[in-house]
This record gives C-alpha cells, sequence and structure tokens, in this order.
C-alpha cells in the first residue's frame, strides 16, 4: 500500500511536534515540514502531497497569502490550523482554497481522524496499491519479487542501493536533496558531514547506467540534489 504524504507548515514547534508524534502513532508515516510559506512551496514544487496541513499565522506570508499559491502547483487536500475562529476567518480560509478548517486549541487525535475521514472520500474506500513493476526503457524493478533487470538480465544491488532505486522509481521526475533521501530512505536524520546519499548513489549508477560518469537515469541538479528521469534521457544540470 502505497501511505498518504503529509506537509505540515507550522512555525510553533511545541505544536508541531504533537502533530507529528500523533499523526505517525496514528500511522501516517510519511509526513514532511515547512516552517514558512516560502519553505512549503519549495517543497510543494518538489514533491506531490495528498494532504498539507497549513497554519495562517506564518513569518512573511500567511497561510491565507499561500494557500492559493500552493492550488496552483499541488491538487494536495489543504486543511487549515489556526486561532481565527470567526465566521469570517472560516469563511476566508475556504474562499481562497481550503478544505477543512481546525481551528486552535485542537484535539489531535481529532485531526488525524478527520484526515483520514477525508481522504477516505477522496480516494475511496479501496487503498491506493503500490506498482508490483516498474519498467522505464531497458530498465525494470519487479518488487514483489525484488527483482532489478538492465536489458532483460538481472542485476544484483546491495539492500540499501535497491532502496535507493525503489524510492527513485516510486519518485520520478522529483528532485530530492540528499538531507531527503537520507531521511526517507534510510529513516534516520541527515547530517551534513554524511557521505552515505553519495556513495549510494555512486554504487547505483555503476549498476544500471551506460555511463556512470555521464548518468542519463539519476542525474544531479548541481547544488540541490538528485532527481530519477524515467525516460532515461537526463543529463547533468548545471
Amino acid at each position: 500500500m502505497i501511505e498518504p504524504q503529509l506537509l505540515i507548515v507550522e512555525d510553533e514547534q511545541t505544536i508541531l511536534f504533537m502533530l507529528v508524534t500523533i499523526l505517525k502513532r496514528e500511522s501516517f508515516l510519511h509526513i514532511d515540514k515547512a516552517g514558512s510559506a516560502e519553505e512549503a512551496l519549495t517543497l510543494c514544487r518538489t514533491k506531490s502531497y495528498d494532504l498539507i496541513l497549513l497554519d495562517i499565522t506564518l513569518p512573511g506570508q500567511s497561510g491565507l497569502e499561500v494557500c492559493p499559491l500552493i492550488r496552483e502547483i499541488s491538487d494536495a487536500s489543504i486543511f487549515f490550523l489556526t486561532a481565527r475562529s470567526t465566521d469570517l476567518d472560516k469563511l476566508s480560509g475556504f474562499a481562497v482554497g481550503a478544505d477543512d478548517y481546525i481551528t486552535k486549541p485542537f484535539n489531535p487525535l481529532e485531526v488525524a481522524a478527520r484526515i483520514k475521514a477525508h481522504l477516505r472520500r477522496r480516494f475511496g474506500n479501496e487503498p491506493k496499491t503500490e506498482a508490483n513493476l516498474f519498467e522505464y526503457g531497458p530498465l525494470s524493478v519487479n518488487t514483489k519479487a525484488g527483482q532489478v533487470k538492465l536489458h532483460g538480465q538481472p542485476i544484483e544491488l546491495p539492500a540499501q542501493v535497491y532502496q535507493l532505486l525503489l524510492f527513485f522509481c516510486r519518485h520520478p521526475n522529483q528532485l530530492f536533496s540528499k538531507s531527503q533521501l537520507y531521511e526517507k530512505v534510510w529513516g534516520e536524520e541527515f547530517f551534513g558531514e554524511d557521505n552515505t546519499v553519495m556513495v549510494h548513489i555512486r554504487k547505483l549508477r555503476e549498476k544500471i547506467e551506460a555511463s556512470p560518469s555521464s548518468p542519463k537515469f539519476i542525474v544531479t541538479v548541481r547544488g540541490l540534489g538528485y532527481k530519477f528521469i524515467p525516460e532515461g534521457g537526463g543529463h547533468e544540470s548545471a
């Protein structure tokens, strides 16, 4: 099953920690965090989300200002989280594109329940199922068999290199920084001096690229991170 992708945009660390803790206990395992409207927009440009929890009072642009901008680049559902509780405030929130409006203080378990109910209505009762086979030109990945083939020939990948490739296959054409890849694939907090991601990217390129020094599948966007190009027609970006 593909788990819902959530983004929480909240600059109050206490509230953010509480939400992340409760939502993970409620089986929402894929949660990104942003502390400002600018950071939220950057994440929405590089990743697809199913639902965004958006505070209204943010540094810089407010949630009311950034909501329409998110709508232009993402089809995620948007729930406002705010201390503004008047009828006019709520109408303003729905007017700029919110799907729900939750006032502070709130019960985080109620937030989790409303998210689950909304996602059930949006996607239906059937869970989103994960593809068993990814085929990109000469490269194929069979997740059910745990097998990778290049030009029809099986290739062996170390376990963590395989997980890295699988993550890329599930998120084609999306840009990820080293820290995002480390946190998503290894499930741990990233420390800037760690070269683990670079080493595994190199190992993966050596296995699937015709020319690892001039990669076509996994390209580097200099200064930003890496992107998987399904068609294998990518190139190194300056």
